[in-house]
Order: structure tokens, then C-alpha cells, then sequence
């Protein structure tokens, strides 16, 4: 057997209710002074009052830095990492979606080790040491809270990346009942982007791709496959609220030890030029870049094509297989009320040959595609979508 190495958040708590319980879960962890990351609109709506309260209980100084915006920007971290540095914080907690994720995971690390954030990015470049962090997500989606990844947007366009086992959370806490209140259009869009982590992670050509990953991967298809319009219809729904969290935090394992591909960087130039948020980024381009990939890759689409749609009225053999596992992702995207083109989010034409070129920067991606892709590949891929 190929050797690989498998990381992942050593200690998961999935419990509906139990970020209300973060300080009797965490806070020794965490310490006395504790910066707690999130977003506006999460603060307004009093999610994180729970958890405040709880660390508060436990005799934790919380100081909230809410100011996280989709597709954070450099400037937003520079902010975070000010307010914990000013705090003198002993420790961090993200609670969010996967923005205000990336942003604790980040601050944590900078606040922690002093290191330069300009000689973290990339690929295991991050040398620590962080600050004790723990991972609230608020949507189904990214897996964030089991990633070693951290995605931030640089100047006007470019998203750059920290990957290091060293942003790894010391806790992850799904808590579903916080996602009971997400918007149907989040819901599918974050949704999807965790069916693509499943799906790009299994078939990854990464040397790291591994029993484990593929395992998962396919556990997470079956519980997002199943429950994924339930969610988006009737968003109270407890049990499929939690099959969502639970199955996007098995894709995220999954991803973070055997990396996405060829969608994902196809999909950051939409949400870093044109600032559509990621899962839909990567919805908009997802059954083009599976077609791109099918003569390479069809064997192992049609190996998961059933985890995801175990209904799935598909041709013979594996081609037949991966085909129809591609028209019922785009029926999907399209039942759940996604928009289905380029054009629909305000992508003009004239601007596909720019995000080729952009999308050619995302090299850590795309060498993990089934098949080798140039940047004629991506414009045609992009002109599908558009």
C-alpha cells in the first residue's frame, strides 16, 4: 500500500445545542482572554451569545472582533490579529461560516508564533506556534474546523493560501442547531461545496490520496446526497440539519488530506474578482470541469455516482455511469434553485479570458486534477459555463 499521512482535528464534539456548553468544552483549553472571531450579521442575530456566555461563566474576558466579511480580505486579519494582540488573548474560537473560520485559524497562528504571514503562505510553510483555537461552523459547507487551510483574499482579486497542519483547531464543535436559521439559497450553495470537496478529494491524483479520504469522501456523499433538499425545503428539519453539518465535516477531512482540484481553482477567480460566494463558484462550474475530466476520471465517478444519488437511473458501464452522475449534479444545482450560468451572477463575456489566466495561478490545485489542464482548457471550460 502507497504510504500517506493522515491529519485531522484531534477532538470533534457533534451535538445539537453544544456551543451553548464552549466554556465547560473549551475554555481551559482557551485560557483567561479570549478573542472570539465571527461576522456581523451571526452577531446581530445573537448565535454567539450562547457561547459568550458560556466562556464568560467559566471566568474566560471575551473580546468579539465581528468585522468578517465574505472572502475575507488581508486587511480584515490585520484587523483581527490588531484586537488580539491588544487583548493580550490566550486563545482563540471561530464561529461561523468558513470566512470567519479562516480568519480565527489565521489570527490564532499570527498572534501565537509572531511569524510573518508573508513566509506562511502556501504549502506547509506555516511553522507556528498558534495559540489554543476551537471551530464553530454555522454552515454546512466548508469544513473549515477540520482543514488545514486557510484562504484569504490579497488586494483587489487574488486569494492566496496558508496550508499547514499547525492551523489545525484543537476542538471542533457542530452544533446544528445554529445552521436551523441559514437561508435556503446558503444552504444549497454550501451544500454543494461540500459534495464537491467529497468528490474532487476521491478522485484527486495527489500522492496523499489515501483509503482513509476516499472513505470518508464517500460517507460524506451519502449523508449530503441524502438530506441536501431537505435542508434547502424545510430548514427546521433538525436531523437533516445535522446530516449536513456531520457530512461537510467528513468531506473536509476527506479534502484536507487528499486536495481538491481542478473546480476549486476554476472557482476562485468568480469569488475573488466577482465576489460570488465560494459554493456557488464552485456549483457554476462544477459539471464542466467533471466533463472536462470524464476520460480520465469516469471509473472513479461512477464509483461514488450512487453514495450521492442512490437512484441515480444511469447507462452501462462506467462511462454511462459518470455521465449520468454529471447531469444529476447540474439537475441538482438547478432543483435547488442555484443559478445555473455565469451570465446569471454578472460575469460578462469578456471577462472569461482573464479568469483562465487567473485561474492558472492556482497551481497547488490543479496539479491534483485526473487530467492535466492549460489555460485554453479553463477558457473552454468557462465558455460551457458561461
Amino acid at each position: 500500500m502507497t504510504p500517506f499521512t493522515f491529519a485531522t482535528t484531534p477532538s470533534i464534539v457533534f451535538e445539537a445545542g453544544a456551543s451553548k456548553r464552549l466554556g465547560k468544552l473549551a475554555g481551559k483549553k482557551l485560557g483567561a482572554r479570549i478573542l472570539l472571531v465571527t461576522d456581523p450579521g451571526l452577531r446581530k442575530l445573537g448565535l454567539c451569545d450562547g457561547a459568550i456566555r458560556s466562556l464568560e461563566d467559566e471566568g474566560a474576558k471575551v473580546t468579539v472582533f465581528d468585522a468578517v466579511e465574505a472572502d475575507p480580505s488581508l486587511a480584515t486579519l490585520n484587523k483581527a490579529v490588531e484586537a488580539g494582540r491588544a487583548a493580550s488573548i490566550s486563545g482563540v474560537v471561530g464561529f461561523g461560516g468558513g470566512s470567519s473560520l479562516d480568519v480565527a485559524k489565521l489570527a490564532a497562528l499570527l498572534v501565537g508564533s509572531g511569524e510573518a504571514l508573508d513566509e506562511a503562505w502556501g504549502v506547509a510553510n506555516a511553522k507556528g506556534p498558534r495559540l489554543p483555537l476551537a471551530l464553530v461552523p454555522t454552515t454546512a459547507g466548508t469544513g473549515s474546523e477540520v482543514t488545514p487551510v486557510s484562504i484569504i483574499t490579497v488586494g483587489e482579486e487574488e486569494k492566496r493560501g496558508v496550508s499547514s497542519p499547525v492551523i489545525l483547531p484543537d476542538i471542533a464543535l457542530l452544533d446544528a442547531e445554529l445552521t436551523l436559521g441559514l437561508p435556503p439559497a446558503i444552504t444549497a450553495a454550501t451544500g454543494v461545496d461540500a459534495m464537491v470537496h467529497a468528490i474532487e478529494s476521491y478522485a484527486s491524483t495527489n500522492a496523499n490520496n489515501n483509503p482513509l479520504s476516499k472513505m470518508l469522501a464517500r460517507q460524506a456523499l451519502q449523508l449530503l446526497g441524502a438530506n441536501i433538499e431537505t435542508a434547502v425545503n424545510n430548514g427546521k428539519d433538525i436531523a437533516a440539519r445535522g446530516a449536513m453539518l456531520l457530512g461537510s465535516m467528513l468531506a473536509g477531512q476527506a479534502f484536507a488530506n487528499s486536495p481538491v482540484a481542478a473546480v476549486h481553482a476554476l472557482a476562485y477567480p468568480i469569488g475573488g474578482t466577482f465576489h460570488v460566494p465560494h459554493g456557488l463558484s464552485n456549483a457554476l462550474v462544477l459539471p464542466h470541469v467533471l466533463r472536462f475530466n470524464a476520460p480520465q476520471a469516469a471509473h472513479l465517478y461512477a464509483e461514488i455516482a450512487a453514495d450521492a444519488f442512490p437512484k441515480l437511473d444511469a447507462g452501462e458501464g462506467a462511462q454511462g455511469r459518470c455521465a449520468a452522475f454529471i447531469e444529476e449534479l447540474a439537475a441538482l444545482s438547478k432543483r435547488l434553485g442555484l443559478p445555473p450560468r455565469l451570465r446569471d451572477v454578472g460575469i460578462g463575456e469578456e471577462h472569461l479570458a482573464k479568469m483562465a489566466s487567473d485561474a492558472m495561478k492556482q497551481a497547488r490545485l490543479l496539479v491534483n486534477n485526473p487530467r492535466p489542464l492549460a489555460e485554453a482548457d479553463a477558457l473552454a471550460i468557462y465558455k460551457a459555463a458561461w
